[in-house]
């Protein structure tokens, strides 16, 4: 019987278990300078902990592809030499630990240039504040009234991005990861790009699902051509808009009808797995989170496009993490939150499912 503790082949790779970290931002990284989105001493102690917990795979928090690039002007970024240097460190742990090291490849396309959280509410900067920029986007619409207008971009500036896409991921095996996940949900410009709600465009990028999805593809087909065939590339979704499945909400979004049809694309084009959230396209979508509410979506990528799949959203217990593997809902499970909480979730699980994770060498008894 697969469980939690199972390794999972990947390509070349073999994660030690099933148990994985979600990308979360910790915006900690300086916003300006020679040393703006590079990795410190905060991103080391934050994923080396979860490396000695036992954690299987980590993916860092969303990384930047472009300065323009970022969520927020305290966001990692992999677009220079400094950056790869210091990212160097950290995949070298983790890897002594025998944890496999991921990156998440990102742009936040109109939802960029936000505070930190824990500054004014994380609110809004506007472009003419100090380390913000005019934020783009498939078309000149904001997230929300409180955002900047994006500056709706170009073919030239489109084809641009897919080439800092691909050079970000050159970088990122520079600097030692072993997985590459482009992130293509949470309203950011790629799922921008693939919802209705966000892409107005009436040209080739626009219109047609064909057409929204052409710059996701474009910039999937760029990092698989430049990362090796033998270490896998993720691809982050999310699954719906969230419109879909409310009734009385007649506005057209993104659905788990579209993430099953472009996941059978995916695959075609070297995709190894997908990585299934939802929403955060449209701020007053309605969604009622409950445990787990988000693995039904991807179940149904599993069972329908036949790709393998990690299901993330309120994971909090270990026997509710074995028994979606066990189940067949999913290959995997990402934990965000909880893995804040406790950043040896992984050893706990192991204490009460009567199995075990690999213990730091350090941490054994002490000869006396």
């Amino acid at each position: 019987m697969t469980t939690l503790f199972t390794p999972y082949p990947l390509r070349s790779l073999t994660i030690p278990n099933r148990i994985w970290m979600a990308a979360m931002c910790q915006y900690s990284a300086l916003p300006d300078g020679e040393r703006a989105g590079v990795p410190t001493d905060w991103h080391f102690a934050h994923l080396a902990a979860r490396a000695t917990g036992g954690t299987g795979l980590i993916i860092t928090e969303g990384t930047a592809v472009s300065p323009q690039g970022r969520i927020s002007p305290y966001d990692l970024g992999i677009w220079n030499r400094t950056q790869v240097d210091a990212f160097r460190r950290i995949t070298g742990f983790l890897k002594s630990q025998g944890t496999v090291a991921g990156i998440q490849l990102t742009h936040a396309g109109r939802k960029a240039c936000t505070e930190r959280p824990w500054v004014d509410g994380g609110r809004w900067l506007t472009p003419d504040e100090p380390h913000c920029w005019t934020p783009v986007g498939p078309s000149a619409l904001p997230f929300s009234a409180a955002s900047a207008v994006p500056e709706e971009l170009s073919r030239e500036r489109i084809g641009g991005i897919v080439q800092e896409f691909a050079a970000a991921a050159e970088r990122a095996l520079e600097a030692g990861f072993d997985v590459a996940e482009i992130q293509g949900a949470h309203g950011y410009l790629i799922h921008q790009f693939l919802s209705p709600y966000s892409n107005h465009r009436t040209d080739e990028y626009g219109g047609s699902f064909k057409g929204r999805t052409r710059f996701a593809l474009a910039v999937v087909d760029a990092v698989r051509r430049v990362w090796p065939d033998d270490l896998p590339v993720f691809f982050r979704i999310s699954a719906t808009d969230w419109l879909a499945e409310n009734p009385e909400d007649h506005r057209e979004g993104w659905t788990a009808d579209d993430t099953v049809r472009l996941a059978e694309e995916l695959q075609t084009r070297g995709i190894d797995l997908m990585d299934v959230s939802t929403g955060a396209n449209v701020p007053d979508a309605k969604i009622v989170p409950s445990p787990g509410y988000q693995v039904p979506f991807a179940e149904r990528i599993r069972t329908e496009a036949g790709m393998p799949v990690a299901a993330v959203g309120l994971i909090t217990e270990p026997a509710q993490a074995q028994e979606i593997i066990t189940s067949g809902k999913a290959d995997a499970v990402l934990l965000a939150r909880e893995m804040l909480r406790d950043p040896y979730w992984a050893r706990r699980a192991a204490t009460e499912l009567g199995a075990a994770v690999a213990t730091p060498v350090q941490y054994n008894r002490a000869r006396r």
